[in-house]
């Protein structure tokens, strides 16, 4: 019998971890989504540090529009916070999730807004 939609989640989840790391130089953009809702952390993995984080929740974000459409506002977000940090190039982390609509969506609004991946 074939994985579960979750089982088979958590396998890419962690075939992506083994692979990508975030360091002080170059922090894991991680992306969690929910049915509703989007959230996005830059994370130092040697320190076990998160260095910035935006969501679609934050008073900063505007929420009207799709569900994608306000990914991209939030991929925005944490362009502008990691480059008050002095970051520039992260590691994408997508979570298990596929590279697809609001996924994607973030990860467009960050590179437009200067993040290199």
């Amino acid at each position: 019998m074939g994985l579960s939609k979750t089982e088979r989640k958590l396998r890419i989840r962690r075939r992506i971890r083994k692979v990508s790391a975030g360091t002080e130089a170059r922090p894991r953009l991680s992306v969690f989504r929910s049915n509703k809702e989007i959230y996005a952390q830059l994370i130092n993995d040697e320190n076990g540090v998160t260095l910035a984080a935006a969501s679609s929740r934050d008073k900063g974000v505007e929420t009207k529009g799709t569900k994608t459409e306000v990914a991209a506002q939030v991929g925005k977000a944490i362009a502008e916070k990691a480059q008050k940090l002095g970051i520039e190039v992260v590691a994408f982390d997508r979570g298990g999730n596929l590279y697809h609509g609001r996924v994607k969506s973030l990860a467009e609004g960050a590179r437009e807004a200067g993040l290199k991946f």
